[in-house]
Protein backbone atom coordinates (compact mmCIF):
# COMPACT_ATOMS: atom_id res chain seq x y z
CA UNK A 1 0.00 0.00 0.00
CA UNK A 2 1.09 3.81 -1.32
CA UNK A 3 2.42 5.62 2.19
CA UNK A 4 2.62 9.24 2.34
CA UNK A 5 3.91 11.25 5.68
CA UNK A 6 4.21 15.38 5.24
CA UNK A 7 5.33 17.61 7.98
CA UNK A 8 6.82 21.79 8.19
CA UNK A 9 10.53 21.90 8.45
CA UNK A 10 13.11 24.84 8.24
CA UNK A 11 15.67 24.53 6.06
CA UNK A 12 19.10 26.46 6.72
CA UNK A 13 19.56 27.63 2.72
CA UNK A 14 22.43 30.62 1.87
CA UNK A 15 19.81 33.27 1.40
CA UNK A 16 18.54 32.47 5.27
CA UNK A 17 15.96 30.39 6.68
CA UNK A 18 13.29 28.75 4.72
CA UNK A 19 10.12 27.27 5.61
CA UNK A 20 8.64 24.27 3.52
CA UNK A 21 6.34 21.01 3.44
CA UNK A 22 8.71 17.74 3.30
CA UNK A 23 6.24 15.11 1.53
CA UNK A 24 7.91 11.75 2.02
CA UNK A 25 6.25 9.04 -0.46
CA UNK A 26 6.32 5.29 -1.30
CA UNK A 27 5.16 6.27 -4.41
CA UNK A 28 7.52 8.65 -5.17
CA UNK A 29 10.45 7.43 -7.55
CA UNK A 30 12.67 10.80 -8.06
CA UNK A 31 13.08 13.88 -5.35
CA UNK A 32 10.63 16.95 -6.91
CA UNK A 33 10.47 20.58 -5.72
CA UNK A 34 7.19 22.33 -6.13
CA UNK A 35 5.69 26.01 -5.30
CA UNK A 36 2.40 25.47 -3.82
CA UNK A 37 0.28 28.46 -3.11
CA UNK A 38 -1.31 26.18 0.14
CA UNK A 39 2.20 25.20 1.24
CA UNK A 40 4.63 27.45 -0.45
CA UNK A 41 7.77 25.20 -1.10
CA UNK A 42 7.05 21.44 -1.06
CA UNK A 43 9.70 18.69 -1.24
CA UNK A 44 8.66 15.39 -2.28
CA UNK A 45 11.27 12.80 -1.33
CA UNK A 46 10.94 8.70 -2.45
CA UNK A 47 10.32 6.79 0.73
CA UNK A 48 13.36 4.43 0.09
CA UNK A 49 16.18 7.48 0.11
CA UNK A 50 15.48 8.62 3.72
CA UNK A 51 14.45 6.40 6.41
CA UNK A 52 13.88 8.23 9.17
CA UNK A 53 12.24 12.72 9.36
CA UNK A 54 16.18 13.41 10.02
CA UNK A 55 17.26 11.90 6.90
CA UNK A 56 14.73 12.90 4.60
CA UNK A 57 15.18 16.71 5.87
CA UNK A 58 18.85 16.76 5.39
CA UNK A 59 18.41 15.27 1.95
CA UNK A 60 15.44 18.16 1.40
CA UNK A 61 17.95 20.99 2.56
CA UNK A 62 20.83 19.39 0.03
CA UNK A 63 18.53 19.42 -2.69
CA UNK A 64 16.60 22.69 -2.38
CA UNK A 65 19.67 24.41 -1.54
CA UNK A 66 21.08 23.79 -5.32
CA UNK A 67 17.96 25.51 -6.43
CA UNK A 68 17.50 28.19 -3.96
CA UNK A 69 17.62 30.89 -6.87
CA UNK A 70 14.75 29.24 -8.51
CA UNK A 71 12.98 28.77 -5.96
CA UNK A 72 12.98 32.04 -4.21
CA UNK A 73 12.14 34.02 -7.31
CA UNK A 74 9.16 31.45 -7.63
CA UNK A 75 8.37 32.78 -4.11
CA UNK A 76 8.98 36.20 -4.59
CA UNK A 77 6.53 36.07 -7.48
CA UNK A 78 3.89 34.41 -4.99
CA UNK A 79 3.99 37.19 -2.67
CA UNK A 80 3.26 39.75 -5.89
CA UNK A 81 0.60 37.39 -7.07
CA UNK A 82 -0.85 37.81 -3.31
CA UNK A 83 -0.67 41.12 -2.73
CA UNK A 84 -2.86 41.38 -6.15
CA UNK A 85 -5.27 39.22 -4.62
CA UNK A 86 -5.66 41.21 -1.53
CA UNK A 87 -6.13 43.99 -3.24
CA UNK A 88 -8.94 42.83 -4.95
CA UNK A 89 -10.97 43.04 -1.83
CA UNK A 90 -13.44 39.97 -0.18
CA UNK A 91 -16.30 38.81 -2.38
CA UNK A 92 -18.92 40.57 -1.68
CA UNK A 93 -21.25 43.40 -2.79
CA UNK A 94 -19.08 46.14 -3.97
CA UNK A 95 -15.73 43.80 -4.51
CA UNK A 96 -14.33 42.99 -7.50
CA UNK A 97 -13.82 39.55 -9.52
CA UNK A 98 -11.93 39.04 -12.40
CA UNK A 99 -13.46 37.69 -15.99
CA UNK A 100 -12.50 37.18 -19.18
CA UNK A 101 -8.82 39.02 -18.31
CA UNK A 102 -10.71 42.48 -17.21
CA UNK A 103 -11.72 43.52 -13.20
CA UNK A 104 -15.63 43.70 -12.86
CA UNK A 105 -17.64 45.67 -10.02
CA UNK A 106 -20.00 43.24 -7.80
CA UNK A 107 -23.01 44.38 -7.79
CA UNK A 108 -25.48 42.27 -5.47
CA UNK A 109 -29.32 43.11 -5.62
CA UNK A 110 -31.38 41.69 -2.34
CA UNK A 111 -34.05 39.17 -3.25
CA UNK A 112 -37.53 40.53 -4.06
CA UNK A 113 -40.55 38.65 -3.15
CA UNK A 114 -41.56 38.42 -7.32
CA UNK A 115 -37.77 37.66 -8.14
CA UNK A 116 -38.15 33.51 -8.34
CA UNK A 117 -34.91 32.49 -9.20
CA UNK A 118 -31.22 33.92 -9.03
CA UNK A 119 -29.89 35.51 -12.39
CA UNK A 120 -26.73 36.89 -12.76
CA UNK A 121 -25.61 39.20 -15.45
CA UNK A 122 -22.76 41.24 -17.29
CA UNK A 123 -23.55 44.74 -17.69
CA UNK A 124 -21.86 47.70 -18.47
CA UNK A 125 -21.97 51.52 -16.23
CA UNK A 126 -19.87 54.65 -16.52
CA UNK A 127 -17.81 53.35 -13.83
CA UNK A 128 -17.15 50.28 -15.47
CA UNK A 129 -18.11 46.21 -16.45
CA UNK A 130 -19.95 45.01 -13.24
CA UNK A 131 -21.22 41.19 -12.75
CA UNK A 132 -25.00 42.01 -11.58
CA UNK A 133 -26.36 38.99 -9.27
CA UNK A 134 -29.92 39.45 -8.57
CA UNK A 135 -30.78 36.90 -6.15
CA UNK A 136 -33.84 34.92 -5.60
CA UNK A 137 -35.93 34.81 -2.83
CA UNK A 138 -35.32 31.60 -2.37
CA UNK A 139 -31.91 31.39 -2.98
CA UNK A 140 -29.64 29.32 -0.14
CA UNK A 141 -26.35 29.19 -2.29
CA UNK A 142 -23.98 31.88 -0.99
CA UNK A 143 -22.39 34.37 -3.15
CA UNK A 144 -19.12 32.21 -4.00
CA UNK A 145 -21.81 28.92 -4.83
CA UNK A 146 -24.24 31.11 -7.50
CA UNK A 147 -20.63 32.90 -8.92
CA UNK A 148 -18.99 29.54 -9.67
CA UNK A 149 -22.21 27.93 -11.16
CA UNK A 150 -22.17 30.77 -13.60
CA UNK A 151 -18.74 31.07 -14.59
CA UNK A 152 -18.63 27.31 -14.85
CA UNK A 153 -21.40 27.17 -17.48
CA UNK A 154 -19.17 30.02 -19.36
CA UNK A 155 -16.03 28.32 -19.20
CA UNK A 156 -17.27 25.13 -21.05
CA UNK A 157 -19.37 27.41 -23.85
CA UNK A 158 -16.05 29.22 -24.43
CA UNK A 159 -13.96 26.19 -24.13
CA UNK A 160 -15.87 23.81 -26.83
CA UNK A 161 -16.11 27.12 -29.06
CA UNK A 162 -12.00 26.97 -29.29
CA UNK A 163 -12.27 23.33 -29.56
CA UNK A 164 -14.35 23.76 -32.44
CA UNK A 165 -12.40 26.58 -33.72
CA UNK A 166 -9.05 24.42 -33.49
CA UNK A 167 -9.60 20.71 -33.85
CA UNK A 168 -10.49 20.74 -37.30
CA UNK A 169 -7.81 22.52 -38.45
CA UNK A 170 -5.16 20.16 -36.26
CA UNK A 171 -7.03 17.25 -37.57
CA UNK A 172 -8.12 16.10 -34.14
CA UNK A 173 -11.35 15.64 -32.33
CA UNK A 174 -11.09 14.42 -28.40
CA UNK A 175 -12.88 11.69 -27.02
CA UNK A 176 -14.83 13.55 -24.22
CA UNK A 177 -14.38 16.82 -22.26
CA UNK A 178 -14.86 17.73 -18.81
CA UNK A 179 -14.78 21.31 -16.99
CA UNK A 180 -13.36 20.97 -13.47
CA UNK A 181 -11.47 23.24 -10.58
CA UNK A 182 -7.99 21.54 -10.82
CA UNK A 183 -5.53 22.51 -8.63
CA UNK A 184 -2.12 21.71 -10.19
CA UNK A 185 -2.86 22.18 -14.32
CA UNK A 186 -4.59 24.43 -16.51
CA UNK A 187 -5.34 21.85 -18.64
CA UNK A 188 -4.70 17.93 -19.40
CA UNK A 189 -4.91 15.38 -21.69
CA UNK A 190 -4.89 11.25 -20.87
CA UNK A 191 -4.49 8.75 -23.77
CA UNK A 192 -7.80 7.41 -24.14
CA UNK A 193 -8.38 11.05 -25.46
CA UNK A 194 -9.98 12.69 -22.87
CA UNK A 195 -9.64 16.29 -22.47
CA UNK A 196 -10.46 18.15 -19.35
CA UNK A 197 -9.60 22.05 -18.45
CA UNK A 198 -9.63 24.92 -15.50
CA UNK A 199 -13.07 26.27 -14.99
CA UNK A 200 -10.84 29.11 -14.05
CA UNK A 201 -9.62 29.39 -17.34
CA UNK A 202 -12.81 32.00 -18.12
CA UNK A 203 -11.21 34.21 -15.55
CA UNK A 204 -8.11 34.64 -17.49
CA UNK A 205 -8.20 37.03 -20.97
CA UNK A 206 -9.21 35.10 -23.77
CA UNK A 207 -5.60 34.94 -25.05
CA UNK A 208 -5.04 32.50 -22.29
CA UNK A 209 -7.71 30.01 -22.41
CA UNK A 210 -7.85 29.62 -25.85
CA UNK A 211 -3.85 28.54 -25.45
CA UNK A 212 -4.72 26.27 -23.50
CA UNK A 213 -7.30 24.84 -24.90
CA UNK A 214 -4.36 24.67 -28.42
CA UNK A 215 -2.09 22.89 -25.90
CA UNK A 216 -4.63 19.63 -24.84
CA UNK A 217 -5.92 19.45 -28.73
CA UNK A 218 -1.92 19.86 -29.85
CA UNK A 219 -1.63 16.44 -27.25
CA UNK A 220 -4.17 14.28 -29.53
CA UNK A 221 -1.51 14.45 -32.21
CA UNK A 222 1.67 14.45 -30.02
CA UNK A 223 1.56 13.07 -26.37
CA UNK A 224 4.93 14.16 -24.95
CA UNK A 225 6.35 18.08 -25.13
CA UNK A 226 9.31 17.84 -28.31
CA UNK A 227 9.54 19.90 -31.35
CA UNK A 228 6.77 18.77 -33.16
CA UNK A 229 4.31 19.17 -30.33
CA UNK A 230 5.61 23.11 -30.18
CA UNK A 231 5.38 23.99 -33.45
CA UNK A 232 1.46 22.60 -33.86
CA UNK A 233 0.89 25.15 -31.12
CA UNK A 234 2.79 28.02 -32.27
CA UNK A 235 1.12 26.88 -35.90
CA UNK A 236 -2.29 28.25 -33.75
CA UNK A 237 -1.08 30.53 -31.13
CA UNK A 238 2.13 31.96 -32.20
CA UNK A 239 2.32 33.94 -28.76
CA UNK A 240 1.74 30.75 -26.68
CA UNK A 241 4.89 31.60 -24.95
CA UNK A 242 3.09 35.12 -23.83
CA UNK A 243 0.08 33.45 -22.32
CA UNK A 244 1.44 30.35 -20.90
CA UNK A 245 3.66 33.11 -18.64
CA UNK A 246 0.07 35.05 -17.93
CA UNK A 247 -1.20 31.87 -16.08
CA UNK A 248 2.06 31.38 -14.46
CA UNK A 249 2.19 34.54 -13.05
CA UNK A 250 -1.65 35.03 -11.81
CA UNK A 251 -1.87 31.60 -10.81
CA UNK A 252 -2.48 32.55 -7.45
CA UNK A 253 -5.13 35.23 -8.09
CA UNK A 254 -7.14 32.72 -10.56
CA UNK A 255 -7.40 30.19 -7.85
CA UNK A 256 -7.68 32.53 -4.81
CA UNK A 257 -11.17 33.83 -6.97
CA UNK A 258 -14.10 33.76 -5.01
CA UNK A 259 -12.58 33.67 -1.73
CA UNK A 260 -15.12 35.14 0.60
CA UNK A 261 -14.62 37.33 3.84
Amino acid sequence: MATTTEWRASLRLAGGRLECTIRRSSRARLLRLTVDPRHTAVVTIPARAARTKGEAERLAESFVAEREAWLRRHLDRQERQRAQLEAMGPLRDGGTLLFRGELHRLRVEVPTPTRRRTVVTREGSDEGDELVIRTGAGERRDLAAILEAWLRVRARSAIEREIERHAAALAVEPAAVTVRDTRTRWGSCSRARRLSFSWRLILAPPEALETVVVHELAHLRVFGHGPQFWELVAARRPDHRRWRRWLREHSMELHGALAEE
